[in-house]
């Protein structure tokens, strides 16, 4: 805050001092304006019919004593003399000759020109262009003023963004144009504060972006900012902060404001803190002055191995080009000006003739000639000739001087000027053009020479638009800034320890409103052991499969690279998350892509399924031999025992159950779901009704052989023996109707097993279809082991009691362990238990009830005839 006040305190002076309204009636009535004060400015004029007046730094710097609101201005001295500064000036006059030459350009209208130096002092800035804009003359008349013209028509300038602030905030409330030539910072864009104001320079907004492209370009995405403390700096700042976040191409390991003046320790921990920086690109928004003082610690620390990025204001520096810096600044990327050829400027600065009169007026073309020549024109002062000093006659030869003031070969803030001047004239010439009753003013009328106001010629500047000989076009949109383009510049560092600017490309506005880049890499010159471009990240690159996560409490860019968890991707470098695989899809062992998960369920290629598909076929097969044996023996008594239908009927329910089992097997369909349990369920009632009704029989006519016991045959003969089997094994078929008409089983793919793989089953649809299926299975199953235990001592010869105890006893004790091993068993295993228990039961069902009949009739046939039979039980009664 009193850094503000210090800087602004002289303005509030300036504007109390400059004029001072005289009310004394003198020679006449009406009251005149004095100036209370002259200003001593270093200037060149040169009269004509419209004045157009510049701001140019042509001094370093001046000394100017403080000022307080109750003393008097003091001179000020300015030092440092800038030959580019002056040639700047020199650009404008050309420019000026050049246009009163051409015969289309404002024909019978001479431009003259009133050109200031600023000194690099807001001051003396300030102060030039209030002389600018109100004159010199130390009396006048208001009314007689306001009849003519303002003393200059245009102003070209400044250079700097805080001056070009200051003075449009003045200058523009009398709408007198501001064309700039340097001054980019991107708050000069706002209309409604500076109306009047305009650049043929682009604004920072523009040079940051193009940074940004460079930084996006080479993967720079951690970098420091340095900027100057001045407006230009800490707008670009703020902006360059901003874009960067938005664009998410990166961030700022730091951001240090450049302090003005002699600030050493200030300096040394800017220094220190980028020497500690991980980040190896520096980007500097500053001034030549703040870059010679940073330079100089830098050296001092010998901070080596940084990758330099120059704004516009320091990119072409020749003063930083020296051998003792290209150790530190030797490949600096740079946005540069535009250069331009301008044809007959060096014939036009080497006829640049002071004279040899004292003359105020172009006090600015002395010091020029004084500086370079190192002599001093007549009346010198009293110690310079004593030391040994020569006279200037103003003849020296020119050309022979070794100075910058010559050099025309890399002209980008004169390129400038001079679009500036032809915007200038340009938009005076179409004022000039217009036709009395349709101008575009109050009543259709037209601007006049003789009466003319800057806020007219404004109007026109607006509108401008032209293409001058080098063949760029000039215009200005809304905010008042030229169409923006930029050079990129790379400082190149000689074997012979010279340097040379290089262009390796160009960055500008394209017609959709985006920015292109267009770099040439294999000119670029880069300080690094391997010449190829530095890296400058914080973190490395997360590879697909990872995912960005940030560290705590530092930027952005600082980030750890987390994998993926399973069943989650990511495909791309930096991904921000992991994105998870759809339903049948599970993530790579990489995690950078989703493969298609592998299906399970109970096939016929893998070993559980050979083996349960053997044994299913081998239960089978010897089902059918049984058949076979049965049916060649048929007429023996064993087979012909206790009704021999029912025990055909056995074997061909037991080898459906047998290949039911294989419905379990395969991948799982509609129609095997819906089949498997069905034909399992009425197989088994099919089997277990029978040897029920057999168990029945049995024990009938065991009660029938006692006295009195002849009414129980009545009820088992062999149409009510077929009736029940067929009774019994309808209902269990009705259970299995309801159950797939109310709620079918259907193939379902199951993820809850295992999160990669999907596991192809058979949901049962209905829990309580399932489990009245066993129920009533496991209901004739118990009825029948009851029975078959109640008559296990009945005598053996017509007995099979003992047998189908045995049998029912099996299978009840296979299906009770089935229960729990089922509930318990994932995926494919559920269906192998279920088919492991229906083998097993049908096993042993198989050799309870038929192994020992087999073995009469193929191993004891002496006892499979009647006698023996009947003996058998003679002797056993």
């Amino acid at each position: 805050m009193k850094g503000l006040l210090k800087t602004l305190m002289p303005l509030f002076v300036i504007l109390m001092l400059f004029f001072d309204i005289d009310y004394s009636q003198a020679s006449s009535i009406l009251p005149s304006c004095t100036l209370r004060r002259q200003f001593h400015l270093n200037g060149m004029h040169k009269s004509g019919d419209v004045i157009l007046g510049g701001l140019f730094e042509v001094h370093y710097t001046s000394i100017f004593p403080e000022l307080t609101f109750t003393s008097e201005p003091s001179e000020h001295i300015c030092q440092g003399f800038d030959p580019p500064g002056f040639r700047h000036a020199m650009t404008m006059a050309f420019a000026i000759e050049e246009i009163n030459k051409n015969p289309t350009l404002l024909p019978n209208v001479t431009l003259g020109y009133s050109l200031y130096d600023n000194c690099a002092t807001l001051v003396i800035g300030f102060s030039a262009a209030l002389s600018l804009a109100s004159g010199q003359e130390e009396q006048f008349l208001p009314q007689e003023k306001c009849s003519g013209g303002p003393p200059v028509l245009g102003i070209v300038g400044d250079s700097f963004s805080t001056f070009s602030i200051a003075t449009s905030d003045v200058i523009g409330l009398f709408r007198l144009p501001i064309v700039s030539y340097f001054a980019t910072c991107s708050c000069l864009s706002d209309r409604r504060r500076f109306p009047s104001f305009f650049r043929t320079i682009p604004s920072d907004t523009f040079q940051v972006h193009a940074m940004i492209q460079i930084l996006k370009r080479f993967g720079w995405m951690w970098a420091g900012l340095l900027v100057s403390d001045d407006d230009y700096g800490l707008h670009v700042a703020q902006s360059f902060q901003s874009e960067l976040t938005q664009s998410g191409l990166g961030c700022l390991a730091y951001t240090e404001i450049l302090p003005w003046g002699d600030n050493p320790s200030e300096l040394r921990r800017i220094v220190e803190g980028m020497k500690k920086s991980t980040a190896r690109v520096v980007i500097v928004f500053g001034h030549q002055i703040n870059m010679i003082q940073l330079m100089e610690e830098v050296v001092k620390q010998n901070v080596t191995g940084l990758q330099w990025m120059a704004s516009e204001a320091w990119a072409s520096a020749a003063v930083l080009q020296t051998p003792r810096l290209m150790p530190y600044l030797g490949g600096t990327l740079g946005i540069a000006i535009r250069r331009g050829d301008i044809l007959g400027l060096r014939d036009f600065l080497l006829s640049t003739q002071p004279g040899n009169s004292s003359n105020n007026q172009n006090t600015m073309l002395r010091q020029f000639w004084e500086h370079t020549f190192q002599c001093r024109f007549a009346p010198p002062p009293a110690d310079w000739l004593e030391a040994g000093g020569a006279l200037c006659s103003g003849e020296e030869d020119l050309e022979s001087a070794q100075t910058e003031f010559l050099d025309v070969s890399n002209l980008r803030p004169e390129y400038n000027i001079y679009k500036a001047v032809y915007a200038l004239a340009h938009a005076l010439d179409d004022m000039l053009q217009c036709q009395p009753g349709r101008g575009p003013f109050s009543g259709h009328s037209c601007a006049s020479l003789q009466k003319l106001e800057a806020w007219q010629l404004m109007y026109y500047l607006d509108k401008v638009n032209f293409t001058i000989p080098f063949g760029d076009q000039v215009s200005f949109d809304e905010n008042g800034d030229a169409l923006p383009i930029y050079d990129i510049m790379n400082w190149l560092w000689l074997p012979d320890g010279g340097v040379q600017v290089l262009n390796v490309g160009v960055v500008k506005k394209t017609a959709s409103g985006g920015e292109e880049l267009i770099l040439n890499e294999e000119k670029i010159f880069w300080n690094f052991n391997n010449n190829q471009p530095p890296r400058s990240v914080c973190s490395e690159t997360c590879n697909p499969g990872t995912r960005m996560a940030r560290k705590k409490g530092q930027p952005v860019c600082c980030f750890d690279c987390v994998p993926c968890s399973e069943g989650k991707i990511s495909n791309k470098t930096n991904s921000v998350e992991c994105f998870s695989c759809p339903e049948d899809f599970w993530s790579s062992p990489h995690r950078d892509h989703c493969i298609l998960k592998t299906t399970e369920f109970l096939s016929y290629q893998e070993p559980l399924g050979v083996c349960l598909t053997t044994a299913s076929l081998l239960g089978t097969c010897i089902c059918a031999a049984v058949l076979g044996i049965f049916t060649y023996h048929r007429s023996t008594p064993v087979v012909r025992a206790n009704n021999s239908e029912l025990s055909f009927l056995i074997l061909v329910s037991l080898k459906l159950c047998f290949l039911c089992s294989l419905l379990f097997i395969g991948r799982p369909r509609l129609w095997t779901c819906q089949l498997r349990h069905a034909v399992f369920g009425i197989s088994f009632v099919l089997c277990v009704s029978c040897i029920l009704v057999k168990t029945m029989v049995v024990l009938a006519v065991f009660k029938a052989s006692k006295p009195g016991g002849g009414a129980y045959l009545k009820w088992f003969g062999a149409v009510q023996q077929r009736g029940t089997v067929f009774a019994l094994t309808c209902v269990q078929a009705a259970i299995c109707t309801v159950w797939i008409v109310s709620a079918s089983p259907m193939p379902h793919k199951n993820t809850q097993y295992h999160n990669d793989k999907i596991v192809y089953e058979c949901v049962v649809g209905s829990t309580v279809g399932f489990a009245v299926l066993l129920g009533y299975i496991g209901l004739l199953a118990i009825i029948s082991f009851l029975l078959a235990f109640l008559g296990r001592n009945l005598p053996d010869n017509f007995n099979e009691a003992k047998f189908i105890t045995f049998s029912m006893l099996i299978f009840c004790a296979v299906w009770v362990a089935f229960v729990p091993a089922y509930i318990n068993s994932p995926g494919k295993y559920a269906d192998a238990v279920e088919v492991f228990a229906i083998l097993a039961s049908s096993f042993g069902l198989l050799m309870a009830l038929f192994g020992p009949k087999c073995y009469v009739i193929l191993l004891r046939p002496e006892r499979n005839t009647k006698k023996a039979i009947m003996s058998r039980g003679t002797a056993k009664c």
